[in-house]
């Protein structure tokens, strides 16, 4: 199954045509063949700049790059690898022209003359009447040597696909099941615009069929417009490739998604730290089941498990909640020794000391079970490397029935039992032996003391439990934080 992604360069790329496009590479992965990137940049006055860049770039940061088409190389320029290209549609204006002059010559198109304040006014009339907007045909019969003589006088015209009205288009999506369209109720669609650009009607027909695209996926607004495709390949003579529309992205009030509620910048999910398991695995699952109840899916596990017939019809909820789960999931999935290396550079920018620290896996180790972004680590560790200046209203934690004039004698028992624990003895086992072993003496619950340890060590009232910390602190340090009283 050969796939394309082929996305206008009018924008960054949206999280939803990176859904998209995920969902074109596993099909094309799953059967080992080609993952295309055509840009479609017959619409340059929309164009923005870096786009282009930008979608290749997005591509590659979440792990699914294509195998042809337009890419980038060691410099950061755009080039184009493949055999069928160019792969900018603005590169193959000819092609098109080629193309739609066979139309006109079997038939399939004609030329229309109207002009934009003719075709304002039908519309408008069309709308009082209640009637479907659709282009009157008022160009369709026009004898062939006026065309050519207004044609040659420098008028401005476009070419439209002549659509058989007593024809019904009976297509079966991959997605979507049967679907019948019938010939009356399908616009005359322009396939040459009058700047001598095509639209993208004729362009992705043409490009797709010379391309050798096996399949087509893409986005459920693109249904109403499928039998003017089907049309158009058969016209040409060609076989259609298979089609599988995928629904919409929803904001949680089941609205598109859209800027004003949500980032939508696929490229801005990986700038905040997302990692690409994560922002795949979550895409994979906007519209699509498993069957199972798996949810977290290697990539590899993707495309052995994906399939386009369990891609539901309706748009799918893009809960942040659900992203941010999986996200801490695949953060524990990270092996140890290269989760103290990816957070060691952040940490060493704000502790440069923490760079020559040998307790430094075991201390990254601590919050792995508890880091949703990597940049939370220097806050995380901080208390390791920096002093810490506890409060009492932190120490003396409501939560715990702890009550600020018990804390002295709380950290009285604290440093008398600790200080029996050797230095060479020194480790979290130890120091959970002696606590608890004398804790039905002190008069307290279990958490009443290790709320307050866990509070004069790190300051902070979220950190790893008290033991572990006390463990990788050090006796000394950890004494001496315990002699300071809260403030």
């Amino acid at each position: 199954m050969r796939t394309r992604f082929a996305p206008s360069p009018t924008g960054f790329l949206h999280v939803g045509a990176l859904r998209t496009a995920l969902f074109a590479w596993l099909v094309a992965k799953q059967t080992k063949d080609v993952f295309t990137l055509r840009i479609e940049d017959t619409d340059q006055a929309r164009e923005v700049a870096g786009a282009t860049e930008n979608i290749i770039r997005t591509l590659k940061l979440a792990g699914i790059p294509p195998d042809e088409g337009v890419t980038l190389d060691d410099a950061g320029k755009l080039i184009e690898k493949g055999d069928v290209g160019p792969y900018h549609q603005s590169k193959r204006l000819p092609l098109y022209r080629k193309y739609v002059d066979e139309l006109l010559a079997n038939g399939h198109a004609y030329v229309c003359f109207c002009t934009s304040e003719r075709l304002d006014a039908m519309r408008k009339k069309q709308q009082e009447l209640r009637q479907a907007p659709m282009y009157d045909r008022q160009c369709v019969d026009l004898p062939k040597d006026e065309v050519e003589k207004r044609i040659a006088a420098g008028e401005k015209h476009v070419i439209r696909l002549k659509i058989p009205r007593d024809q019904t288009v009976v297509y079966d999506d991959a997605i979507y099941g049967t679907l019948s369209f019938k010939g009356h109720t399908i616009d005359d669609q322009v396939l040459l615009k009058s700047d001598g650009f095509p639209t993208y009607h004729l362009a992705h027909v043409v490009d797709d069929h010379l391309m050798k695209t096996d399949m087509v996926i893409r986005g459920e607004e693109w249904l109403s417009s499928l039998p003017k495709h089907l049309i158009l390949f058969k016209a040409f003579g060609w076989d259609a490739p298979k089609y599988a529309h995928v629904p919409l992205l929803l904001n949680k009030d089941r609205t598109k998604l859209s800027k004003r509620q949500n980032d939508v910048a696929a490229e801005d999910y990986l700038n905040k730290g997302y990692l690409p398991e994560a922002l795949l695995n979550f895409l994979a699952l906007l519209g699509w089941n498993p069957g199972t109840e798996q949810e977290l899916f290697s990539v590899p596990e993707l495309i052995s498990a994906f399939s386009l017939e369990r891609v539901q019809k309706s748009g799918a909820v893009f809960d942040l909640e659900k992203l941010d789960w999986l996200q801490g999931q695949w953060m524990r999935k990270i092996p140890a020794e290269e989760f103290a290396s990816r957070i060691l550079p952040i940490v060493t920018e704000k502790y440069p000391e923490a760079a020559k620290d040998s307790q430094f896996l075991k201390r990254a180790t601590l919050i792995q079970e508890r880091i949703t972004f990597f940049p939370e680590a220097p806050e995380m560790l901080g208390y390791f490397y920096a002093p810490v200046s506890p409060t009492m209203a932190l120490v003396a934690s409501p939560k715990q029935k702890i009550e600020p004039a018990q804390v002295p004698t709380i950290l009285d028992f604290l440093r008398t039992q600790l200080g029996l624990v050797s230095d060479a003895e020194w480790n979290r086992d130890s120091i959970l032996a002696i606590i608890e072993k004398a804790l039905p003496e002190s008069g307290f619950k279990k958490g009443q003391i290790l709320w307050p340890l866990r509070a004069m060590l790190t300051g902070r009232e979220y950190s790893p439990g008290a033991y572990e910390v006390a463990d990788l602190l050090g006796k000394a340090e950890t004494m001496k934080r315990l002699a300071v009283a809260p403030a």
